[in-house]
């Protein structure tokens, strides 16, 4: 996988992407990288067959790529992402009512699924909240803003996102389990 964010202006990736198992499946790569079939269908509850099926899918859009050097024997087929993110806006998709579509869906369900992933939270058992209540937050503020003073947000968020995801993790015996993270700033009326 290389560090590199892809930008997506291919309307069927973004379709691909739209397919609750399939994003499910690029976030299992994404926590905990490589993984085989059976690990995957493991991870997400699902049939291998069903798991090998949206692979090839996500494959076909240069999603997702074997890596063939961690396979133990020529059975066993290992899959990672290509890329370290995606992102996507649609205004690449404006010239073609049928891909700019395409591109208000796969954003409309991005965010249904970030959304879906606190409802989830919320939805866990009160022993788990209460482990994590003092910690798991949420933010919101209104801010006064150019256009260009919101890119420059944007590229402080995302540092700051980068700087937690690329750290050394301490050998110190502490347990550390996937937290997601989201933001999004986007012009709106009280």
């Amino acid at each position: 996988m290389t560090k590199e964010i892809r930008q997506v202006t291919d309307s069927r990736v973004l379709a691909a992407l739209s397919h609750p198992l399939r994003r499910r499946l690029m976030d299992v790569l994404k926590v905990y990288g490589p993984q085989t079939v059976s690990q995957l269908a493991e991870r997400t509850d699902q049939a291998v067959a069903n798991v090998s099926h949206h692979l090839k899918v996500l494959g076909a859009c240069d999603l997702i790529e074997e890596a063939p050097e961690l396979a133990r024997d020529r059975r066993e087929r290992w899959w990672r992402r290509v890329s370290a993110g995606l992102r996507w806006t649609t205004a690449d998709f404006d010239g073609d009512p049928a891909t700019a579509a395409v591109a208000s869906a796969a954003e409309s369900l991005n965010l249904d699924h970030h959304v879906g992933l606190v409802r989830a939270w919320f939805a866990t058992d009160e022993a788990e909240r209460a482990r994590w209540q003092s910690s798991a937050f949420s933010a919101d503020k209104w801010l006064h803003l150019t256009p260009a003073e919101l890119a420059a947000l944007e590229r402080d968020v995302l540092a700051v996102f980068a700087r937690w995801a690329d750290r050394d993790l301490p050998d110190d015996g502490e347990q550390r389990e996937p937290v997601f993270v989201f933001a999004y700033a986007v012009p709106a009326r009280p």
